[in-house]
């Protein structure tokens, strides 16, 4: 039986343009409810306001393999995301993760959608 893929994260901070907060949130929900209903190998895609700094936002990005991250890239939803959220940044910062230990759902190596 061949390996499963190995599940595939990444953690995005974003710092917003002063003024463009409800903008960018806005574009983060729109995005969102694309990648529920179209994303079965996004695991899990979180963004998290940051306590006393209103302007950072921070991503938690999993997903089933590095082929369901290429999969999510590629749709209209995220590119659009992509495209739009540039007017609305001052900051980008990317940090793509490795996951050696830990406790990961059992659904990811079942092939499952993890909803």
């Amino acid at each position: 039986m061949p390996e499963p893929a190995a599940p595939f994260a990444l953690m995005v901070r974003f710092t917003v343009r002063a003024g463009s907060e409800e903008a960018f949130d806005a574009l983060v929900a729109e995005t969102a409810q694309g990648i529920r209903d179209h994303e079965p190998g996004t695991l899990m895609y979180a963004c998290h306001t940051v306590r006393d700094h209103p302007r950072q936002r921070i991503f938690y990005e999993l997903y089933r393999d590095r082929a369901a991250f290429e999969a999510h890239e590629s749709t209209p939803h995220v590119r659009r995301f992509l495209t739009e959220r540039r007017a609305l940044l001052d900051a980008t910062d990317v940090d793509f993760l490795d996951c050696p230990g830990g406790k990961v759902p059992i659904v990811m190596f079942m092939g499952g959608s993890g909803a």
